[in-house]
């Protein structure tokens, strides 16, 4: 039996597991034939890309199947989440057929998004209470940001280059950030999307867990099946221990997914009923997120946890607990079986791998030098510098773990301030929301303090690893729920406080 079907049968064993369990407690979010309706599409589009030995034939058949799922979508976000990462976004050329050499890639992310995605953004501008892109800052600095990047192609490629990559900063970044920032406007939309993408990271825990534990990447096979080349399948170990990456193609970029579902279930466990399935799902998230064997997720974590506390009541006293708990817990695993290899795993105090934080340190250094050569605009042949090229790993690339850093060569500082000013807008918009609810056990306070958590961990992520795989369409969608969240607030306020709207933000 060829491998990627020995491989679909644990997949799909596994994520049976995870669909059962997770049944009941989801339906205390959302309503039944939700559930079951984006269950089925999971399976039937996994089957079809194990099957179908082709990504053509993977990619017109699922463009036919989500078309129709998504016209039976009300939120088509949540559907968005619970199929982004099926499976791993290996592309493929869209060829020219002699007009030019080829037209665009193509993956399973853009195929979402252009099937699901793209007609829900159509339906909502013609809406006529659909705020208007623009309105917000968040939405100006989006613009701002992604106008440069589109205009700076043109000094390092061709006209048919640039159209072609600004087309892919409309797909890949302004999609999903504007459908999760104008599609979701009810508690309860936000309920279903954010269960969407905890259960989609139940299945890359449990997956990831059973690859790690079995060391066999379960996914790397069905890329060769397809036809697709894919630099980021390969194998990974730390300390002896196989680097789970699922579809993500990077353990850190798992790391990455599980981090931010861990932010996102905070809120979602609130709704379960039984303590028990709060307890289930904590535990196989936890263990996802151990499995990549990725430090850099690990730190975010922390910090979405930390300041999700930090925004609740008695935020003093639960520090102060977390913070024991975790001092105990450092003498504990010296004496514990296997507790010296955790320790050597930690950051800031394992030894394991110490060379990746010199990189890291050297890549700083090295291209700080870089940028101040073209400090406003960055340059596009920043690799060829040598700062850069001393830089080169074993494996012949020059790996700039750091998504700042990039941008800072890339598009220069003025480019990186952009990028910076409109999280920073985001994550201050979330927060005055939040301060204009009084009552802190508001559902949408409590929304609010895991929205504003998992960003702020998200940009400290990302300060470990460059913008690769499924990392950018989750920060920029995150951020687009943020900004939503904090319009529903206001709608909120001026439905029960004011007459009228705050002048400028009139839906138009």
């Amino acid at each position: 039996m060829p491998e990627h079907f020995r491989a679909l049968i644990v997949i799909l064993f596994l994520a049976s597991v995870v669909f059962l369990l997770a049944r009941r407690p989801a339906t205390d979010l959302i309503a039944p034939g939700d559930f079951k309706r984006r269950r089925n599409l999971w399976f039937l589009l996994t089957l079809l890309a194990f099957a179908s030995h082709s990504f053509w034939l993977y990619l017109g058949a699922g463009a036919v199947i989500l078309y129709l799922a998504g016209r039976r979508e009300h939120n088509p976000m949540a559907l968005f989440y619970m199929l982004l990462f099926l499976i791993p976004p290996a592309s493929l050329q869209v060829p020219g057929f002699g007009v030019v050499n080829y037209l665009v890639d193509l993956n399973h992310i853009r195929l979402l998004t252009l099937c699901v995605l793209l007609p829900a953004a159509l339906a909502l501008r013609r809406q006529p209470d659909t705020l208007r892109f623009g309105r917000t800052w968040p939405d100006r600095l989006l613009a701002a940001g992604l106008l440069l990047m589109s205009v700076l192609y043109l000094r390092e490629t061709t006209l048919t280059d640039t159209l072609r990559q600004a087309l892919y900063l409309y797909v890949d970044v302004f999609l999903p950030y504007y459908v999760a920032s104008r599609g979701l406007r009810q508690i309860s939309e936000f309920k279903d999307t954010l269960l969407a993408f905890v259960l989609a990271g139940f299945l890359l825990a449990l997956i990831g867990v059973a690859e790690s534990v079995r060391h066999w990447l379960l996914y790397s096979a069905l890329v060769d099946a397809m036809g697709v080349p894919w630099n980021l399948s390969g194998y990974l170990s730390r300390g002896g221990s196989l680097r789970a990456s699922v579809t993500t193609g990077q353990a850190i970029a798992l790391g990455y997914v599980m981090s931010v579902a861990i932010g996102l279930f905070l809120f979602v466990q609130g709704y379960v009923r039984r303590p028990v399935h709060r307890a289930m799902g904590a535990l196989l998230l936890a263990a996802g997120l151990f499995a990549p064997l990725s430090r850099g997720p690990w730190i975010g974590t922390m910090v979405i946890v930390v300041v999700f506390i930090a925004l609740g009541k008695g935020a003093i006293r639960r520090l102060t607990l977390l913070a024991a708990a975790g001092m105990l817990a450092l003498p504990l695993l010296t004496v514990v079986p296997g507790g010296d290899k955790v320790l050597d795993l930690l950051p800031f105090i394992g030894t394991l791998e110490k060379e990746n934080i010199t990189y890291r340190e050297r890549l700083m250094d090295n291209a700080w030098i870089v940028i101040q050569r073209n400090p406003l605009f960055g340059s596009f042949d920043f690799r060829n510098t040598p700062e850069m090229q001393a830089m080169i790993q074993g494996e012949g690339i020059i790996d700039i773990v750091n998504t700042y850093i990039n941008l800072a060569l890339r598009v220069g500082l003025v480019g990186l301030g952009l990028f910076v000013a409109f999280f920073a807008v985001v994550l201050l918009g979330i927060r005055k929301a939040m301060r204009s609810i009084a009552d802190k056990d508001d559902e949408r306070r409590q929304l609010g303090r895991v929205l504003l958590a998992t960003l702020a961990g998200i940009l400290v992520i990302i300060f470990t690893v460059s913008s690769i795989s499924f990392i950018p369409v989750v920060y920029w969608s995150i951020a687009g729920l943020g900004v939503a969240y904090t319009q529903m607030v206001r709608r909120l306020h001026a439905s029960e406080e004011m007459p009228l709207a705050e002048p400028g933000l009139q839906p138009r």
